[in-house]
């Protein structure tokens, strides 16, 4: 069988990168078509694969400039041609499910999002731009989202990663989405139960405003608490400048998979401020047997067991967080947080479990497709 998978691009490894890698795992002979990749980046994932990529490729410095070209991103998309495939599937949360296959080849989608700065985070999207940006988010984001329904329209299945995104595929493309976790890595992410919880809170991801880690910061900076921020990103410096004159409040970087999961094996405690669609941080914390302190919205809440695997705080605002905290203190105090169940319930998110949902998706869509239209259906209604 000869597999297509259509991803938004290749220029940073982070959560959705690693969901394409389970699906080579899968389909390892698979081809992959992307908006852009930065070979660089992304060194030690994908290579010696056939990637092809869209023209914006060829644009100088492409792989940096690719967020500012969403008006040219379904054009590139639909300049795809995938009619010599069996199966494509889609992983996307921008524009990589709008490709345009065949009615006789199964199409399938993950979707990791709807398209966030097209909908439902329109105006915080808008509110942080310039002024060049909000004038062109103003004249062209109406035909985006135009063209997000419409292509939406045209996907054979659509699964979604949680509860939450099947919620916004169906408010904002009118589609049902079929719900399937996206599993943890236990190669990555395991626990070692030798080694004792220590004194101090991570928070981990890329450095991105959305990602709310200056809440993190806010809420421990000055309290005596002790805070490593793991991950790089554009806001680095503002965080570095926001944390500044905290000792407590350290900043390791992109680190390498060994200084991540040995914090996560040590740590109190994750925070995780984020609003995430699924939010697969989490999930690879409690891998490690670490509770999360997290905002109690989104995927999230899917994932962390209130006061069993973590607590949540109600609002994205410091006084939340800083009063979840003492109640995880208190709670932490009591022995509520064990290691060994919060790993056990992070492995109900199994990869073998994913796999096995996946294939039954792929396979019935298969059978409702290829059982109904054949490529050698003559289908014209021109003489």
């Amino acid at each position: 069988m000869k597999v297509a998978i259509v991803h938004d691009w290749l220029t940073n490894y982070g959560g959705a990168e690693t969901f394409v890698e389970l699906l080579l795992t899968i389909y390892p002979d698979a081809d992959i078509y992307t908006l852009v990749y930065d070979k660089k980046k992304m060194k030690g994932h994908f290579e010696g694969l056939n990637i092809h990529t869209s023209r914006l490729q060829k644009l100088p410095m492409a792989s940096k400039i690719y967020t500012k070209l969403l008006k040219f991103m379904p054009k590139a998309f639909e300049s795809f041609d995938l009619s010599g495939y069996d199966l494509v599937i889609c992983s996307s949360s921008s524009c990589a499910k709008g490709v345009i296959v065949p009615p006789y080849i199964p199409q399938i989608a993950y979707i990791h999002s709807p398209m966030r700065y097209a909908w439902d985070l329109y105006f915080d999207y808008k509110k942080r731009s310039g002024r060049l940006t909000r004038f062109f988010m103003d004249k062209w984001m109406p035909e985006i989202r135009l063209w997000d329904y419409i292509s939406s329209q045209r996907i054979d299945t659509i699964v979604a990663n949680s509860k939450y995104i099947a919620r916004r595929i169906k408010k904002f493309w009118n589609r049902d989405a079929k719900v399937i976790y996206s599993p943890v890595n236990v190669e990555r992410f395991y626990p070692d139960f030798s080694k004792p919880r220590e004194d101090f809170y991570v928070a981990y991801s890329r450095l991105v405003p959305y990602k709310r880690i200056d809440l993190a910061i806010s809420a421990i900076k000055g309290t005596g608490r002790k805070l490593k921020v793991i991950g790089a990103g554009s806001e680095e410096e503002k965080l570095k400048e926001l944390a500044k004159g905290d000792p407590n409040i350290e900043f390791l970087g992109r680190a390498p998979d060994e200084v991540l999961r040995g914090n996560l094996q040590r740590c109190k405690a994750m925070i995780f401020c984020a609003e995430e669609d699924f939010g697969l941080a989490p999930v690879e914390a409690q891998a490690c047997g670490c509770p999360v302190i997290a905002f109690g919205r989104g995927g999230a809440t899917e994932t962390v067991l209130a006061d069993k695997t973590g607590v949540f705080f109600e609002k994205q605002e410091t006084e939340s967080l800083k009063n979840a905290i003492e109640r995880f203190e208190n709670l932490h105090e009591k022995g509520s947080f064990k290691d060994e169940a919060i790993v056990k319930h992070a492995l109900t998110f199994s990869r073998e479990q994913f796999v096995k949902q996946f294939t039954a998706a792929v396979e019935e869509t298969r059978k409702r497709v290829c059982g109904s239209v054949k490529p050698d259906e003559d289908h014209s209604f021109i003489e």
